[in-house]
């Protein structure tokens, strides 16, 4: 299973969304400036985030986007099966000898558990956490 743009982008919007969670909502504009990334693209990827539920939109001069739930209550999961669609290693299993069958089904259930077990908060705090390790010599 390989995790396109789209995968990896909507991961940085939601951990940029995170990481604000109860303030006041962020701009695409702000979160493209800040990861060097392309607005437009940003732009087609917030509207499926926007219609599974994940985010919201608020309008106007101080508009831009807040999460729906808290951090803890999103999983990576959400984010990549909303924008990649199901996870699994390869395309179709039935055909396959059976002993090849079950590596895809492990492959895919470990996969898929990593996912589901780790939230948007895990993201921010181990954000948080290298960032303190990385700079903690020059403090």
């Amino acid at each position: 299973m390989k995790i396109s743009t789209k995968g990896r982008y909507g991961l940085t919007i939601m951990i940029a969304l995170a990481k604000n969670y109860g303030d006041k909502p962020i701009p695409l504009k702000s979160i493209a400036s800040e990861y060097d990334l392309s607005e437009h693209y940003l732009e087609q990827l917030i509207a499926p985030l926007r219609n599974e539920g994940l985010v919201k939109s608020v309008r106007g001069a101080k508009g831009g986007y807040l999460l729906t739930r808290e951090p803890k209550l999103i999983t990576a999961a959400d984010i990549i099966k909303t924008l990649e669609g199901p996870i699994r290693p390869v395309e179709e299993m039935d055909d396959e000898e059976p002993s090849k069958r079950e590596l895809w089904k492990r492959i895919r259930d470990a996969v898929k558990d990593v996912l589901e077990t780790t939230t948007l908060q895990d993201l921010v705090d181990y954000d948080d956490n290298n960032y303190q390790e990385e700079h903690m010599f020059y403090i």
